[in-house]
């Protein structure tokens, strides 16, 4: 039984850093220019104009290969350039799925004609795209997906129900896992992925409000719609091994445990230079976590440099930073009760009410606590 955890330590060379201070310089003057507003809107906002505004600087699709008009950058400087993106605040809502997984996904899986075709527009942050794989009554067990995909003439039928399809009433595509087959004694064969564009006939998009009153999740209900064979990415039957190869590009990056960066920086602000001894270490404890998952995950980015998937050690980043990111908004509201009111409080108060509401979503964005844990368990030989 081995029990080895592999986290080596990563040097961020010059190169990388001037290349965040680059990013950063931007990102100010986008700001400064008025280009969005308001704090905290990070991978959740949706800017068109930013997505460009990022493609137009060659950012998006930065370690994809420079043939398609991708980067050719390192997973390092991806990961300093997602840092300062999450720290800025800036809406990169619109082009994230696209770059972060379904990009990658046409790279491993694509044919020359799908890359050609898809990659250029997200890299342009004109292309945008959502996840069409959990379904309403699967909870997290995703082999038990019903939603079918049926051979007819030149293509597929799709039919069922994905939910939790952020941003789909408004993105171009979904990636849909649908069932080629019925479920049998294998329950992780018979699955493909299917690229369904979201104007599609026989496609109904459903908002799902939240306490607030947005609507960034949907429901999308397919009835018999078509996708013709150029729009089959991978091989029929090659769905969950494809998948999961999706997935362990969504697990590890620094907005597992910086999304609500803004919310622990506006906590800092309210304090001030002299905390009492109780704040001070309640802060100072937030803020060793959060240096501690920045390591990890930075170690992970270096792995995927080298080659390596690491998917246990991806898994445990995103398990403990869904952690850090549910136990901040307790620790700020702990905090808040002991500071005198003023403007200063008010607006902190505003933001505090923000991580609230978002905290529970932390635990199935992406995968449930539980599916990690048993991924983490799996890859030490524990079961």
């Amino acid at each position: 039984m081995s029990t080895n955890l592999n986290f080596p330590p990563v040097r961020v060379g010059p190169e990388v850093q001037s290349f965040r201070l680059e990013v950063r310089e931007f990102l100010a003057q986008e700001k400064a220019a008025g280009t969005w507003e308001g704090e905290g809107q990070s991978w959740g906002g949706y800017s068109p104009a930013t997505s460009r505004a990022l493609g137009k600087r060659g950012w998006i699709g930065l370690t994809w290969p420079t043939e398609y008009g991708g980067g050719g950058r390192s997973y390092l400087e991806r990961y300093v350039y997602t840092e300062e993106i999450l720290a800025a605040g800036a809406p990169a809502g619109a082009h994230w799925v696209a770059d972060r997984q379904s990009g990658p996904l046409f790279l491993r899986f694509g044919t020359d004609e799908q890359k050609a075709k898809y990659l250029p527009p997200i890299i342009r942050g004109e292309s945008y795209f959502s996840i069409g794989m959990s379904e309403p009554d699967s909870g997290s067990d995703l082999a038990s997906i019903r939603s079918r995909a049926e051979r007819c003439s030149g293509g597929w039928k799709l039919t069922g129900t994905k939910i939790w399809t952020s941003g789909a009433h408004r993105n171009h595509y979904m990636i849909a896992l649908c069932r080629n087959e019925p479920a049998g004694a294998e329950r992780h064969a018979g699955m493909s992925q299917f690229l369904v564009d979201l104007q599609s006939d026989g496609l109904d998009i459903k908002p799902i409000r939240n306490l607030a009153g947005k609507d960034g999740f949907n429901e999308v209900v397919m009835d018999g719609v078509f996708v013709p064979d150029d729009r089959v990415i991978g091989q029929i039957g090659n769905g969950w091994q494809q998948v999961t190869s999706e997935l362990a590009y969504e697990r590890a990056g620094p907005e597992r445990f910086l999304t609500n960066f803004h919310l622990l920086v506006a906590l800092l602000d309210v304090v001030g230079s002299e905390p009492s001894p109780g704040v001070a270490r309640e802060v100072g404890r937030a803020i060793a976590h959060l240096w501690t998952l920045r390591k990890m995950s930075i170690s992970v980015a270096g792995m995927l440099s080298e080659g390596v998937l690491p998917n246990t050690e991806g898994s445990l980043v995103k398990d403990l930073g869904t952690h850090f990111q549910q136990e901040l908004p307790d620790i700020a509201r702990r905090v808040l009760e002991s500071i005198p009111r003023s403007e200063k409080r008010k607006a902190f108060r505003e933001l505090l009410d923000q991580g609230i509401l978002s905290a529970p979503a932390y635990t199935i964005q992406g995968g449930t606590t539980e599916i990690l844990r048993g991924i983490i368990a799996r890859g030490l030989g524990l079961r």
